[in-house]
């Protein structure tokens, strides 16, 4: 992915929150936004992803420009902040929710009607090879599922899509250790597989842990480009709060 110059203004005070964004995540990377919550970086995904539409500047993926395409035809995973709100249905089964991004597809309908024998095996497959836990299986009502395990039902679908850049935002908020280690794996598996991963986080263990290169955004400018070798806890710590000189890429 390319980001040139990126700007999204609030829609109650007209300034921007993203302000001239520029960067690229190349594959077999994980690249980190770095910040204290609250400095564009929501909005920035929401751009990305396109769930906005930007004020200004141009998003490439592999070369294609999809800066103003909808959502569903951007071709990249999103493993959403709230999972609630963005990443599940909660009151579908497991299953359908596993096919949320590709249900219209030939393989899942076929003249408008569901292949439900092939979306269950589907489904089967995922929660086998992520290891989700369901009480009924693909059956299982989402809802009833534990926070850990919702998240993983997430990873799943978007790591089974056919994409070059998988966007993971606050993917352990509010998870175990298990959980969490296991969701770095993951993460880590799809970098060197050659995948390009964005991940935005305010956890700084995680950060410094996980990433290959950290951007770190604050008042929605990027203030630095580092790698976690070459910078301290504290050094991140002062550019996340502004208070250090802008390092270059």
């Amino acid at each position: 992915m390319k980001v040139e110059g990126l700007t999204v203004k609030s829609k109650t005070h007209g300034k921007a929150v993203v302000n001239n964004v520029n960067f690229e995540v190349r594959s077999g990377e994980i690249v980190c936004i770095a910040g204290i919550d609250g400095n564009g970086q929501q909005e920035l995904v929401y751009a990305l992803a396109g769930m906005l539409e930007p004020d200004g500047g141009r998003v490439f993926l592999e070369g294609r420009e999809i800066t103003r395409n909808d959502i569903r035809s951007r071709g990249l995973s999103h493993i959403p902040e709230d999972r609630h709100k963005h990443g599940l249905v909660l009151d579908y089964n497991l299953a359908f929710n596993l096919v949320l991004q590709n249900y219209h597809t030939s393989r899942f309908q076929k003249h408008g009607f569901l292949k439900f024998g092939e979306i269950y095996k589907f489904a089967d497959n995922l929660i086998e090879s992520f290891d989700i836990r369901c009480g009924q299986g693909a059956h299982t009502v989402t809802r009833s599922m534990s926070g850990g395990n919702q998240q993983k039902a997430i990873i799943a679908r978007e790591i089974s899509r056919d994409s070059r850049l998988l966007i993971a935002v606050q993917p352990t908020r509010g998870l175990d250790v298990g959980a969490c280690e296991y969701i770095h794996k993951q993460l880590v598996a799809e970098r060197d597989k050659g995948r390009g991963v964005l991940l935005v986080s305010l956890e700084l263990d995680e950060v410094m842990d996980v990433s290959d290169r950290i951007l770190v955004i604050f008042e929605g400018k990027l203030v630095a480009d580092v790698r976690p070798k070459e910078v301290s806890f504290q050094d991140l710590g002062l550019y996340m709060a502004g208070s250090a000189k802008r390092e270059s890429a």
